[in-house]
């Protein structure tokens, strides 16, 4: 048996040596490397010094972009910050010690005992490995000891301080937080699949192409530098109106902050009160309108709703002294629109996520001025009201990154791209790194996929109300308290809400996690329903019955916690919709003939444009 080697000494040089051995396997089977065509090399390596240089010089014309998402200092500032508070633990080092020895003698000590895995034994069952993670799923991962040895090994070490950062002693929960978060995303940031040299499917696909695909990832890198965005999807693959929002409606009313949206009918008639929903101001409206297979506003047009949706406006200069009562002050005049419009007494209203939260203000206000029953019912889509479990998202709210976000919004709006950046970040591994090797080092066409394109349209925020938003409510968590707050002159009390009220929470809902979500069933007097659904913020929320995925529970409502209503809850297959549907007509299940009005822009309706409007085509 061969004298076992110290994995420590050999490590670089077997990767050193796993680099020249990749090339030559690699080019093998692409070309004879005695007669490579050397100029297809020379040729790419002009074109990226070309590429990169033309960019530089433009930018430096330019002036660059000051406020770019993109750049790399304002996340490693956030990084840095956080960092300085981490405690050296000895204990914690020694474990990590320990655990490397451990792996690396064991995994590259079989390693080099067998010489690796040839190509004769790829149809041998494969040992499994003491980590697995998708990033490094190619077999090009397992084909020579040196990458095997280093993704393994970078996966224990991610694991160890990853586990570090969660049980470090003497530091304040807030701040344990935000350096979890840091460490994840600076553990993301340096996996070896990040890099062309330590990324074997990478060099294969150099080698498969002459360096083509490196060509094609700095045209990528270039656009989106040039955007300060990273793009996900195929932008030329969706048009607003035809493959996206595209449900038939008109534009019925308009202000200089939103927009209103009647969808037609689908049905000879429709229920008698109409729905209104009211989509985060902080995203479009239409991921609640996808493809029509997927959109939540067909659906229920089609099951005979009378639907409306607001369209909020995307921020600028303009709107620089928007604040929160202005947009309690926009939920009340929908609702109020809609009453008149169709002549009835109350609708049903939906609010997802932060319009929730804004929605339940909204309630609270109108319940303190005795116009309460302007709604008969409101639905909650993964939306907050009590702050103090908030995940993840509490990590942006601290002093120093307050001061930092509002130093980004010096024309009195913030960019939407650092929302985007930031959302992103706290799912890097998924958001932002698989796109990097995808996108910038394999040089691969971009999917068209409907979801990462609405998550890609960012939309801007009024600076003064978002960072009121995150003092008074993640922050300092005044909305529970009666009183702490007002809008429009009215103070706002929680506990005065007797509207019935549904609410829905993600069961992986990282972004509105839920038993924060289930919180809100504890503010609220009247009748409030919950619902756990399947998957996250967005999955969890648009899940059309046809696709058949995830599943929901329901059980007891007034249980004294989540995990009492888990506990006890009954789990449903498929989609919650059908069962939402059935609770709001319990509300009220009358029905009116789908004609007048319920039809918009018929003869004699003035109405502004064909949906789905101006506003959500504006940057």
């Amino acid at each position: 048996m061969p004298e076992r080697q110290d994995p420590f000494a050999t490590l670089f040089d077997m990767q050193a040596e796993a680099m020249r051995e990749m090339f030559g396997r690699f080019a093998g089977t692409v070309n004879d490397p005695a007669e490579a065509d050397l100029g297809q090399w020379t040729e790419a390596a002009e074109q990226l010094r070309t590429m990169w240089l033309d960019f530089v010089q433009e930018r430096m014309a330019g002036g660059g972009d000051p406020a770019n998402p993109l750049d790399p200092a304002h996340w490693m500032q956030m990084a840095q910050g956080w960092a300085r508070s981490a405690p050296f633990d000895p204990a914690a080092a020694q474990r990590m010690m320990a655990d490397g020895m451990e792996l690396w003698q064991n995994l590259a000590g079989a390693m080099l005992n067998t010489g690796g895995e040839s190509a004769g034994e790829d149809d041998r069952e494969k040992p499994a490995l003491p980590r697995q993670d998708r990033r490094f799923s190619d077999p090009a991962w397992r084909e020579h000891p040196a990458y095997l040895l280093l993704h393994q090994t970078y996966l224990m070490l991610a694991d160890h301080f990853t586990r570090a950062a969660k049980e470090i002693d003497g530091v304040p929960e807030e701040q344990k937080g935000q350096l979890t978060l840091a460490t994840q995303a600076m553990l993301d940031a340096m996996s070896p699949d990040n890099f062309i040299a330590t990324n074997p499917a990478v060099l294969k696909r150099t080698v498969e192409t002459s360096g083509q695909n490196l060509v094609k990832g700095m045209q990528h890198l270039i656009a989106d530098l040039q955007r300060g965005q990273l793009t996900h999807t195929d932008a030329e693959a969706f048009t607003l109106g035809e493959n996206l929002a595209a449900t038939p409606g008109k534009v019925v009313h308009e202000t200089p902050l939103y927009q209103l949206i009647q969808y037609n009918p689908a049905t000879p008639d429709v229920l008698a009160v109409p729905l209104v929903i009211f989509p985060p101001w902080i995203n479009r409206f239409y991921i609640l309108d996808l493809t029509p297979a997927k959109s939540f506003i067909k659906w229920a047009v089609d099951q005979g709703l009378s639907v409306f949706v607001v369209s909020w406006k995307s921020a600028d200069a303009s709107t620089k002294d928007v604040v929160w009562d202005d947009y309690i002050r926009a939920q009340i005049d929908a609702i109020d629109h809609v009453r008149a419009r169709l002549d009835v007494p109350a609708v049903h209203s939906i609010g997802y996520c932060v319009a929730g939260t804004t929605l339940a203000a909204t309630l609270a206000i109108l319940a303190r001025r005795g116009e309460a029953d302007k709604v008969a019912s409101a639905t909650f889509f993964t939306a907050q009201v009590d702050f103090e479990k908030a995940g993840e998202l509490r990590s942006f709210i601290d002093g120093t990154q307050l001061e930092m976000i509002g130093k980004l919004s010096p024309d009195g709006y913030l960019d939407g791209r650092y929302m985007a950046a930031t959302f992103n970040a706290l799912r890097g591994k998924d958001l932002i790194w698989n796109y990097v090797v995808n996108n910038y080092l394999l040089g691969e066409d971009y999917p068209a996929f409907d979801l990462l394109h609405w998550n890609g349209d960012v939309t801007n925020l009024p600076a003064k109300w978002h960072g009121d938003y995150l003092r008074d409510l993640y922050r300092d968590n005044k909305l529970v308290v009666p009183d702490a707050l007002e809008a429009d002159g009215t103070p706002i009390d929680l506990a005065r809400i007797e509207t019935p009220a549904f609410v829905q929470a993600g069961r992986d809902d990282h972004i509105a996690p839920a038993e924060s979500v289930w919180r809100t069933t504890r503010h609220f007097r009247g009748d409030t329903t919950f619902v756990l659904a399947g998957s996250g913020h967005i999955a969890g929320v648009v899940n059309p019955p046809a696709a058949n995925k995830y599943q929901y529970w329901t059980g007891d409502s007034a249980a004294p916690s989540l995990e009492a209503f888990v506990e006890g809850a009954r789990e449903h297959p498929g989609s919650w919709w059908p069962h939402w549907f059935e609770w709001l007509q319990q509300r009220d299940d009358a029905r009116v003939p789908a004609k007048g009005k319920r039809k918009p822009g018929g003869r004699g309706d003035k109405v502004i444009e064909d949906a789905p409007g101006r506003y959500v085509k504006m940057r």
